[in-house]
């Protein structure tokens, strides 16, 4: 039953169509959870003034109603005092219970429109991304909201560019010397760990070398169907390999067992065991002690402080190992599944379970809660989320002067079109593990390793941002941006540049990295860069005109054909541009002053523009049937009355005109 028994399994395929045209706004795979149409992923940080909505009252009372309270701010927002009326209900919204979020959602788009009027965008955003989250309205009221947010948070989205576009840069990056690409792929963990059945819900001891997982693998077959059982399996890394999985036998029953997590020491194991007889609901959540003989004994449940009447799985431990968080489905949450958390109090016993909130939390579900065992990041999966490109996608989020932190899609490098939970990261944020079908068997979940990405990264909390724009204009370029970590290797998922030409990603300080942005109105752009904290790089740079253009710097000697050093810099970058635009044609243009006779320039000029054509093709690899070279001698002068050495030099000159390639 996966310990979740309201989510149904799906798959995270990777499309690896090449697509035709490599910097053309393609539709990022973002969507908003509440729209039929994918958009553009809208902002994940956390705000400022986010600590003025902790709702104290959230795990005090189910629901909050102060009628005369009520009846003053309305009688105020019938007056349109909105100054009058905006503190009354920001307090009134402070003091909600959990059902608020169901029943007054109301208020929450009231106060977030107040905000609004009142000069107070962060805080608006704030409140319409709670209203997106827990509303139940119809459409036409959810687009109202949208409207708003959108107004709000336009240049505040990350548009990442398809996930076949960025593998086509991870081949084209190895092409390239200089450009370090990422390493590592996704990797499934083999027979010794794998089986036929389902094999999923990973998680390691602290020194990386002992995998617990769930698997199905215990089958029954009858005349009629086939019964499973649950049951939690191990393995151990001896030199960098995994041992063959074996059941844990003093933990599994015939009872479902799965979901298990184990200390720092490695002394306890918390795990979920459903339909049992000494479980208060469904599922509930055990604890079992490591015992003389290195087997587990003393299986107990954490008892009705922790466990409900309905479903409660998915355990995952903070640092100090006195606070466990978990998944249920209980009565009085916001949604089908909520995480909660618990502490453990001097006595040992635990209290009574307590919601994350209404930020973490939604209408929809949030499962599979994972505390980094090192860093203070606590990772989850949910389907109800803002920013989404699958059913379930992997989020983190910070606690933060005790207010968690807005939750952040950790991209779509890791989240795909299916669903993504059931996962685990190793101590030193190298790898995330976690289960996925194969296209060719998708019932069959297996467990898979890979390289953790930036957005993943629990101390990838270092701003880095900026913009791009046309020197001459001041107008925003379109392109797409990429980042790579030159320590370890990691390209950062690219991004489109925003509206108004921004772009940010959030980065792991006192690292190396390289920012690459191409467009095809500019040259591409590359900087590099070690960030000390938060960073913006905001560059002007002139447009590329789609007509003739010349560089001062190719400039021969006379009578000869032969490039030297100078030129290198500014032919660079047109191989640059042909490699990031392979749909693009190239036209040199080779011309001489009037000296000589007629016949001896165009050999010249075409000797010119030929030497330009071959550096492009041993450089970059340019093909040859996407550049013509053309001599036209002293036939298509600049200046055509030469009176001095300048006027010659002005016309003696390789002109480049690039447009795109017609299609067949």
């Amino acid at each position: 039953m996966h310990f979740g028994r309201r989510i149904l399994v799906a798959v995270w395929l990777f499309c690896l169509v090449i697509p035709t045209e490599a910097v053309a706004q393609k539709n990022a795979k973002t969507k908003y959870r509440s729209r039929a149409n994918p958009g553009t992923g809208r902002d994940n940080r956390a705000l400022p003034g986010q600590g003025q909505f902790d709702f104290p009252n959230l795990n005090r009372i189910a629901y909050y109603r102060d009628g005369k309270l009520l009846s003053q701010i309305i009688g105020y927002e019938h007056d349109k005092q909105w100054e009058k009326a905006y503190p009354l209900l920001t307090e009134y919204v402070r003091n909600f219970g959990t059902d608020n979020f169901s029943r007054d959602t109301h208020l929450l788009w009231r106060l977030a429109k107040l905000a609004e009027l009142l000069d107070e965008p962060e805080k608006a955003k704030l409140l319409y991304r709670l209203v997106l989250k827990h509303t139940r309205d119809d459409v036409k009221r959810i687009k109202q909201i949208e409207y708003h947010y959108d107004s709000l948070s336009r240049n505040d989205g990350d548009a990442y560019v398809p996930i076949e576009y960025y593998y086509e840069l991870v081949e084209y990056r190895k092409s390239i010397d200089t450009l370090r690409p990422p390493v590592g792929v996704l990797l499934n963990m083999g027979g010794e760990i794998n089986s036929a059945a389902e094999d999923y819900g990973p998680t390691l001891s602290l020194d990386n070398d002992l995998l617990l997982f769930t698997s199905k693998r215990n089958r029954r077959k009858a005349v009629d169907r086939t019964t499973y059982n649950e049951d939690i399996y191990f393995s151990r890394r001896v030199d960098g390999y995994w041992e063959p999985a074996q059941a844990l036998k003093k933990i599994n029953t015939p009872y479902n067992e799965g979901s298990a997590r184990i200390t720092r020491n490695g002394k306890k194991l918390y795990f979920s065991r459903c339909q049992s007889p000494d479980s208060y609901g469904n599922c509930d959540i055990f604890v079992a002690d490591l015992q003389p003989d290195s087997t587990w004994g003393g299986v107990r449940n954490l008892g009705p402080q922790v466990n409900g009447t309905s479903w409660d799985s998915h355990p995952a431990l903070s640092h100090g190992e006195d606070t466990l968080f978990f998944a249920s489905d209980r009565i009085g949450g916001f949604g089908m599944a909520d995480l909660y958390f618990t502490y453990q109090k001097a006595d040992g016993t635990w209290a009574p379970a307590q919601n994350l909130g209404p930020s973490v939390n939604t209408r929809q579900n949030e499962v599979s809660p994972f505390y980094h065992p090192v860093y203070d990041v606590l990772y989850f999966s949910s389907s109800g989320q803002l920013v989404g490109f699958g059913d379930f996608d992997i989020y983190k989020c910070h606690r933060r002067q005790g207010q968690w932190s807005e939750p952040k899609n950790i991209g779509p490098l890791v989240n795909g079109k299916g669903s993504e939970y059931y996962f685990t990261i190793d101590s030193q944020s190298k790898d995330l593990y976690y289960a996925r079908s194969e296209e060719s068997d998708l019932k069959n979940l297996d467990l898979q390793s890979f390289p953790l990405p930036m957005e993943a990264q629990p101390l990838a909390a270092t701003r880095f941002g900026g913009s791009v724009r046309d020197s001459i204009t001041g107008n925003p370029f379109t392109g797409i941006v990429s980042v790579i970590d030159l320590d370890e290797a990691i390209e950062v998922a690219p991004k489109y540049l925003r509206p108004d030409g921004s772009y940010d990603f959030d980065l792991i300080k006192d690292h190396r990295y390289l920012l690459i942005i191409t467009g095809e109105d500019f040259f591409r752009i590359e900087r590099s860069f070690v960030l000390r904290g938060d960073t913006a790089i905001n560059i002007e740079t002139p447009a590329l005109s789609l007509q003739k253009w010349a560089f001062a710097s190719v400039e021969f000697a006379e009578n000869s054909a032969e490039l030297h050093r100078e030129m290198h810099a500014d032919l660079n970058k047109v191989v640059d541009f042909m490699l990031d635009h392979p749909t693009f044609e190239l036209k040199i243009s080779g011309h001489t002053d009037s000296d000589g006779d007629a016949a001896s320039n165009l050999r010249l000029s075409q000797k010119r523009a030929e030497s330009i054509k071959k550096y492009l093709s041993a450089k970059g690899g340019v093909a040859a049937d996407r550049v013509e070279a053309v001599g036209y001698g002293n036939k298509i002068p600049i200046i055509k009355q030469e009176t001095t050495e300048e006027d010659k030099k002005i016309n003696r000159r390789v002109e480049f005109e690039i447009s795109r390639r017609k299609q067949n």
